[in-house]
């Protein structure tokens, strides 16, 4: 009998537009020979499931719903989710699927958590000798000044949403009548910022995963655009040059993935993710970890599956199947 898979997708913040280009992604890339698949949309207002075109009321009391024509109600037996940000990047949908027993695709809660607050992840990870940015976290009732923003980080410098992603109410600020906007418009984002000092260099991004039996780690994949940073712009409006694998010598490839797969551990994680870096004077340094990274058809890690010679249809399946293994 085929298993259901529900593909979560949807969010409660601006990252929904991405989420619904991963979503289609997915529902492309699974094996329908193996598997129902069913589009879950999740927002702050409800769950819905579409079927046939109809869309039906998800019951979040065991994540069901009753399908009218045959007054059967349909369980999942599997959640693939595709929400990044919030609640499906930062824990919260994790710690739901946990209490019901139900399998799903990414890293669990704690993983999440950790891996979705950027100042405390990469400050997590520099305990362990991984090159990180300086920055300074900013909250809502944190008193600072614009001049020791300054003197501590220089300028240029980035602010970002400390829990947000795909580059969204990002900023890079030159000068200090610049900052206070940059702020404010990552606090319109999340509850919190991230302001971190420019590191000037080559980026680059790997994507890896493990199951009981094996780890793959991906080809890495070289990011050059013309704007002024990896915007969202460059990453969804194709303002970007995105070379597979990477022009890195042989030595350097070999450290991103050491490192990766270090990441990978450090944070214990589960399913595919992607950690992005920066070459700086021959040094990478760790810019963030993506636990549910994009999965449109032309994203990063679609990419690095092809230029490794694996299906990606048989990389999802591997990461389903070795979750069921795991019950």
């Amino acid at each position: 009998m085929k298993r259901n898979i529900a593909v979560v997708w949807g969010g409660y913040s601006s990252e929904i537009v991405v989420s619904a280009k991963s979503m289609a992604g997915i529902c492309s890339f699974l094996d329908e020979e193996k598997y129902n698949i069913y589009k879950i949309r999740i927002t702050k207002e409800k769950w819905t499931v579409e079927v046939g075109g109809y869309v039906y009321t998800v019951d979040k009391n065991d994540f069901s719903y009753i399908c009218p024509i045959s007054d059967q109600r349909i369980y999942f037996d599997f959640a693939y989710i595709i929400i990044h940000g919030t609640p499906g990047e930062d824990g919260r949908l994790q710690g739901y699927f946990d209490m019901l027993g139900i399998p799903y695709s990414t890293c669990g809660m704690m993983a999440s958590a950790l891996t979705m607050n950027k100042f405390i992840c990469n400050n997590f990870l520099k305990n362990f000798g991984i090159r990180v940015a300086d920055s300074l976290y900013l909250n809502k009732d944190t008193k600072y000044n614009l001049r020791g923003i300054e003197e501590k980080l220089k300028f240029p410098l980035f602010v970002k949403p400390n829990t947000g992603g795909s580059s969204f109410a990002t900023t890079k600020v030159k000068a200090v009548d610049q900052l206070q906007q940059a702020i404010d418009a990552a606090f319109g984002e999340t509850p919190d910022v991230i302001i971190e000092s420019f590191i000037s260099g080559r980026e680059v991004t790997c994507g890896c995963y493990k199951t009981k039996d094996k780890e793959v780690v991906f080809p890495i994949t070289e990011v050059v655009t013309p704007n002024e940073f990896f915007d969202y712009e460059a990453k969804y409006e194709g303002q970007v040059e995105e070379i597979t694998p990477a022009r890195i010598s042989g030595e350097m490839t070999d450290e991103i993935q050491r490192l990766t797969r270090k990441v990978y551990d450090l944070v214990g994680a589960k399913g595919l993710i992607r950690v992005d870096f920066i070459i700086s004077d021959n040094q990478p340094f760790l810019l963030e970890v993506n636990t549910v990274p994009g999965m449109t058809q032309t994203s990063f890690i679609p990419q690095q599956i092809a230029a490794a010679g694996l299906d990606i249809k048989e990389v999802l399946t591997e990461i389903i199947e070795n979750e069921f293994n795991a019950i």
